[in-house]
């Protein structure tokens, strides 16, 4: 071991001298030593529930939008069937689900409320999305050919007003032409479940008949509006529609849950890096708080400089010891920031609920916020970026105190000794 690293340990770790001046230093040291933990543990905490935000919206939007959609060029699809054989050929499909949707307008006891009317094959879209982990009421599989039932959106049941049983009126836009006018051609359902997925979007303006029952009433005989698939990753689907080309020798629409949601993900995604940001200019003024803790070092030991220089140290010799006296400050405050930052964004779900009992509040209100708890979602990578760029930080900070240091003079330092 090199006397460098012997000195600026030493350095680092001694105690104050009674009525000395480096007391204060050794107070400064520590403050910036806990600057850093505190600004590395809130960028680590920070970006986890961020991402675990993330990730609960994907997850709730997912239970309603497919990975993949395949959609006739005219809004309908006729050999649906071949277009499922097709797309099961690529390895990376894991189920496919035909639809039906159509919009529609649902009445009951003098309420009235436009929707989007999806007609599906409970089995089959039991595969490719999540709406029996989301149902309130019934279940998914009360949709039975010929019975008419419906399954509601919690937001859309309660501005309705309706309950399991009740029937309510549906109307399609798709009428009968008479000599008086256009007649919409009205059939009545009966309501078998409520679904709740936590988006207002879905929730409120969303309805699921039977395919079957779909196709009667929008009268499209065999026909479908597309084909749902689940993939074996989401995030490789915009690269696998585009493969998919080559399995299909119809014209089709091919368009993936990217697409239909991408500025929401776009906007999350932006909000996550200008926090990563704004928090790391806190890890930045701590890390930099080194820099006096090192310059009123080197004012306090200009003797003991100038007596490793009579000896026969080089000004670089003493650059490394004051560097490594700054980065063994920096590094101890980033691996307690680490420490804490990665526990406490593992046991959140503990610790926020906690906070709560104590102080008798509640961060996210249930009845304002469709994510009432706090999700986190620790990503390893980010740990490890943000460990990196806070420790370049650090040996940053000791550049120009270090420097400084390097260039006393040992005549003038030890003039008044």
């Amino acid at each position: 071991m090199n006397y460098e690293f012997l000195i600026g340990l030493r350095y680092t770790r001694a105690q104050p001298r009674e009525g000395g001046g480096n007391r204060f230093i050794s107070f400064i040291a520590l403050i910036s030593m806990a600057g850093l933990a505190l600004g590395v543990a809130a960028l680590i905490v920070v970006l986890s529930v961020m991402n675990g935000f993330q990730k609960e919206l994907r997850e709730r939007i997912l239970a309603v939008v497919s990975h993949i959609e395949i959609s006739g060029e005219a809004g309908e699809l006729a050999d649906w069937s071949k277009v499922v054989q097709a797309a099961a050929r690529h390895p990376r499909v894991k189920a496919a689900a035909p639809y039906v949707q159509q919009q529609g307008m649902l009445s009951y006891d003098g309420q009235v409320r436009g929707v989007i009317v999806r007609g599906i094959v409970p089995e089959a879209e039991n595969r490719v999305a999540d709406f029996a982990g989301h149902m309130k009421d019934g279940r998914l599989s009360n949709l039975r050919p010929g019975e008419f039932g419906i399954i509601l959106g919690v937001e859309l049941a309660r501005a309705l007003r309706v309950q399991l049983g009740d029937k309510l009126t549906l109307l399609a836009p798709q009428g009968l032409v008479t000599p008086a006018a256009i007649m919409p051609r009205v059939k009545q359902f009966r309501v078998v479940g409520v679904f709740d997925v936590g988006m207002f979007e879905f929730d409120s303006g969303l309805a699921l008949i039977n395919m079957e029952d779909a196709q009667k009433l929008y009268r499209m005989e065999d026909r479908v509006s597309g084909v749902r698939l689940k993939v074996d990753d989401l995030f490789a689907a915009p690269q696998i529609s585009r493969e998919l080309l080559r399995f299909l020798d119809t014209p089709v629409w091919i368009s993936d849950w990217t697409k239909g949601h991408a500025n929401f993900f776009r906007a999350v995604e932006i909000e996550k890096r200008m926090m990563f940001l704004i928090l790391l200019l806190i890890v930045a003024v701590a890390a930099f708080n080194i820099v006096s803790t090192l310059v009123m070092a080197v004012q306090d030991k200009r003797a003991d400089i100038a007596i490793l220089r009579t000896l026969g140290a080089s000004p670089a010799g003493i650059m490394k010891i004051f560097i490594v006296q700054g980065t063994l400050i920096g590094v101890s405050g980033l691996a307690l920031g680490i420490l804490g930052g990665v526990a406490l964004a593992l046991n959140i779900d503990v610790v926020v609920p906690f906070i709560e009992r104590v102080f008798g509040m509640q961060f996210l209100a249930k009845d304002v916020y469709y994510i009432s708890e706090l999700p986190s979602d620790l990503h390893w990578s980010d740990v490890i970026t943000i460990g990196t760029v806070s420790f370049v930080l650090t040996v940053l900070a000791t550049l120009y105190p270090s420097w400084r240091a390097s260039r006393t003079q040992p005549a003038e330092a030890l003039r008044y000794e």
